[in-house]
């Protein structure tokens, strides 16, 4: 198997371009269903922009159950990794609702706790993400022909 020098992404020629990170996801599985070496290609967005989606009104109240479920999880996790050491099977029961149970108490405390001291700064749930205004498939030099080619019989196909 012949190795290739990496390139810097940059430096690759523009092979397509999609407005969603899906299309250019389905192009390069288009290569590579298409047999074409897709460790020579890239995916790269432009113009990237942070979006936050607001989820909704954060009170003291929903940060502690918020915490308490999280915690529940943790808690669950530590009592089953204890229940593997523990000496009988009734044991490993208790562990794992204890482990829950400790968790739940735990994390409903810090989720109030941190949100009390945000002082009323951030009273928002939210999630983020970062999207890019266009999604560039580029390739390397010497294949970046075979790739064009191939991404036009994927439009065709698809048009």
């Amino acid at each position: 198997m012949t190795q290739h020098p990496p390139t810097a992404p940059l430096d690759r020629p523009v092979v397509g371009s999609y407005p969603t990170y899906e299309g250019a996801q389905r192009a390069v599985d288009f290569l590579a269903d298409s047999r074409f070496p897709v460790e020579r290609t890239a995916i790269i967005g432009s113009d990237l922009r942070m979006v936050e989606t607001v989820l909704g009104r954060l009170t003291r109240g929903r940060a502690a159950l918020a915490g308490a479920g999280s915690g529940a999880w943790f808690g669950l996790l530590i009592g089953l990794l204890l229940s593997l050491f523990a000496a009988g099977n009734h044991h490993v029961l208790v562990l794992m609702i204890s482990g829950l149970f400790y968790g739940a108490i735990f994390g409903a405390l810090f989720g109030f706790a941190g949100h009390a001291f945000t002082g009323g700064r951030r009273d928002f749930a939210s999630r983020s993400q970062t999207v890019a205004a266009r999604y560039d498939v580029v390739a390397e030099a010497e294949v970046a022909e075979e790739a064009k080619n191939l991404l036009i019989k994927l439009g065709w196909r698809e048009g």
